[in-house]
């Protein structure tokens, strides 16, 4: 069976460490080259078990990465690093970009596939989704049409979503027994879940945990509305998709951690004030990044969904 040449520009980060697990054992992908300055000249394998044995760090710049012309390239680069890159990157290349550099850009596919499947499909530009957009994304969109004005998200990560350069939000002594809320209005994520889902006003905290999201979003409706309808509701918006989960019971975020699906449930309602809360989880490196990305790649090269993704190991 004839295999995908991929490569990955940035895996010094979580997420970059979580796309090489994923995609060192993906029947469709050959891993060509893993490029990473901090690492260079290391084994991928002495990293992640499983990583072919010749496989070795690279420092490579765009001009390098295109040289290799590979069928695709993932980047996991910081903001606003992409441009050189895509740049450098020949059209027929598909491009999977993790940071928020082209989300807003109509000229790239946005890779939510329980909202946009069919456009991503042989797609050769890709921006991936933020972690607390996916979840945010998730909620809104199949109530968008019933919204009397933005949903309210309150989102709490994992500190892994701040990535690895250490910062106040990654600082597990500054977390300890703490809950740090951060950039509570214009969040580029907020923006993101406006342009792409619906309309929303995100308040983001970082929490002591490592890793996952919990995202509780209150909902003003403009008639009112039974928890049952609700629940049937978002039953039917994600009904066959293979990483959406809906439970009666509000998620925990403990619960979503190193799994790649997102859960939704919860599904509170007060008919008198055309009120609901609904909540959803997710693992910020996988479904909010890593294995979302995998997906994307899947979609566009025709391969089933879910490939490399499940079964999932343990």
């Amino acid at each position: 069976m004839e295999r995908v040449v991929l490569g990955l520009a940035g895996a010094r980060g979580y997420v970059g460490q979580e796309l090489l697990r994923i995609l060192a054992r993906h029947p469709r992908f050959a891993l060509s080259f893993v490029a990473s300055r901090t690492h260079a000249g290391k084994r991928v394998a002495e990293h992640l078990q499983g990583a072919p044995p010749d496989l070795v760090f690279e420092e490579l710049g765009p001009e390098a990465i295109a040289a290799r012309r590979a069928d695709a390239v993932v980047l996991a680069l910081p903001n606003d690093a992409a441009a050189p890159y895509v740049a450098a990157l020949e059209p027929r290349t598909v491009i999977v970009d993790v940071s928020a550099d082209h989300r807003f850009d109509d000229a790239w596919v946005y890779g939510l596939p329980e909202l946009d499947r069919a456009r991503l499909r042989g797609a050769s530009r890709i921006a991936n989704p933020g972690c607390y957009a996916t979840a945010a994304a998730l909620v809104v969109a199949p109530v968008a049409p019933l919204l009397d004005g933005p949903a309210e998200a309150f989102g709490v990560s994992g500190y892994s979503g701040a990535g690895a350069t250490p910062s106040p939000r990654n600082d597990v002594e500054a977390l300890r027994d703490n809950l740090m809320p951060y950039a509570l209005v214009g969040h580029v994520h907020e923006r993101e879940v406006t342009r792409h889902a619906g309309p929303v006003c995100l308040m983001p905290h970082v929490a002591p945990f490592f890793r996952g999201i919990a995202m509780t979003v209150a909902l003003r409706l403009r008639e009112p509305l039974e928890a049952a309808a609700l629940r049937a509701l978002y039953e039917g918006a994600y009904e066959g998709e293979p990483l959406v989960r809906i439970t009666t019971e509000a998620p925990l975020v403990r619960a979503a951690m190193n799994l790649p699906y997102a859960t939704i449930g919860g599904f509170a309602v007060d008919p008198e004030r055309r009120r609901a809360v609904v909540v959803a989880t997710l693992d910020n490196l996988l479904k909010g990044a890593a294995s979302q990305a995998v997906q994307n790649l899947n979609l566009a090269f025709g391969f089933p969904e879910l490939t490399g993704i499940e079964p999932w190991p343990s």
